[in-house]
């Protein structure tokens, strides 16, 4: 197994060629049925198991996006599962945001004990949002849907956005998605997940937006936004005048784990309970904030 080791050049660290993919894999079948790519779990696995705790762990975690991220999207696409303005309004929000968070990161969050700890407490609140969004009433989705789980009668404005989806009339303000979507973004940028982590809770508990019909618009969003960290961390230089581009092999590696898991998460998505996939999610999110809180305060 010795020969499959291989160090990474821009990281420095060393580890089996097949990690980095599988591990991806794995993580992105599950999260991309909730419309997130997985990048919130890569990157404590990059920095606690593979030791990779530079600024360029950040924009190596928006590389996986960029790179996973279509195969979800380009399945809810064909599923007739993208709502278009929801998309526009949480790229819109969260774009300039990513500019605001890659500034704060390189200027006071280098640190790596310290970055850790405010992906503890970013962590907290998606598990916390997760567990209250979780329905204790509502019908399971998938067992009265007949015609598919296509969306559709799509109507939008300035002030709110429409949809059909199970018999059900969705309906949410557009301007509170669009300043939650910029919050986003600046939390998106320090912690380089792209910001769908956050939306999903969102949209799901505080808009009240079915699970199924989100997933597809925050991985667009996603991918999106982590176009644009990529460039502003390959670019802008740090404090030390240098820049943080990613380890583009390993990003690439996670990469290609994360697009077959994502497109496989997407086609199973519609067979899942919402509570299960809830539960799930904020079980392993709790558990990983609650270590690097911990290790901070300790």
């Amino acid at each position: 197994m010795e020969f499959l080791k291989i160090i990474f050049p821009v990281s420095g660290i060393e580890t089996y060629l097949f990690l980095p993919p599988l591990v991806a894999f794995v993580i992105s079948f599950f999260t991309s049925m909730a419309g997130i790519s997985g990048a919130f779990l890569i990157l404590p696995f990059q920095m606690s198991v593979l030791g990779f705790t530079t600024p360029s762990v950040s924009s190596t975690n928006l590389l996986y996006n960029v790179v996973g991220t279509p195969g979800g999207i380009t399945r809810y696409i064909r599923e007739g599962r993208m709502v278009w303005p929801l998309t526009g309004c949480i790229t819109s929000g969260t774009l300039p945001g990513v500019l605001a968070g890659y500034y704060l990161r390189v200027r006071y969050l280098p640190d790596p004990r310290a970055f850790k700890f405010f992906v503890g407490l970013v962590l907290l609140y998606i598990g916390f949002r997760l567990l209250k969004s979780i329905p204790h009433k509502r019908a399971d989705y998938g067992r009265r849907i007949e015609g598919g789980f296509k969306i559709s009668n799509v109507s939008y404005g300035l002030k709110r956005i429409e949809y059909d989806f199970a018999g059900e009339r969705i309906s949410f303000s557009a301007p509170a998605l669009l300043m939650f979507s910029l919050l986003v973004g600046v939390i998106g940028g320090i912690y380089g997940i792209g910001g769908g982590a956050l939306i999903v809770p969102f949209c799901v508990s505080v808009l009240r937006m079915p699970v199924y019909t989100v997933a597809g618009a925050a991985l667009t969003g996603t991918f999106v936004t982590s176009l644009a960290g990529i460039l502003f961390y390959s670019t802008i230089p740090l404090n030390n005048g240098l820049t943080a581009p990613p380890d583009w092999l390993l990003g690439i590696l996670f990469g290609v784990g994360g697009f077959l898991g994502m497109s496989l998460g997407a086609m199973a998505q519609r067979h899942v309970p919402e509570k299960m996939l809830k539960a799930v999610l904020a079980a392993v999110i709790l558990i990983i904030s609650g270590r690097y809180i911990v290790q901070f305060i300790l």
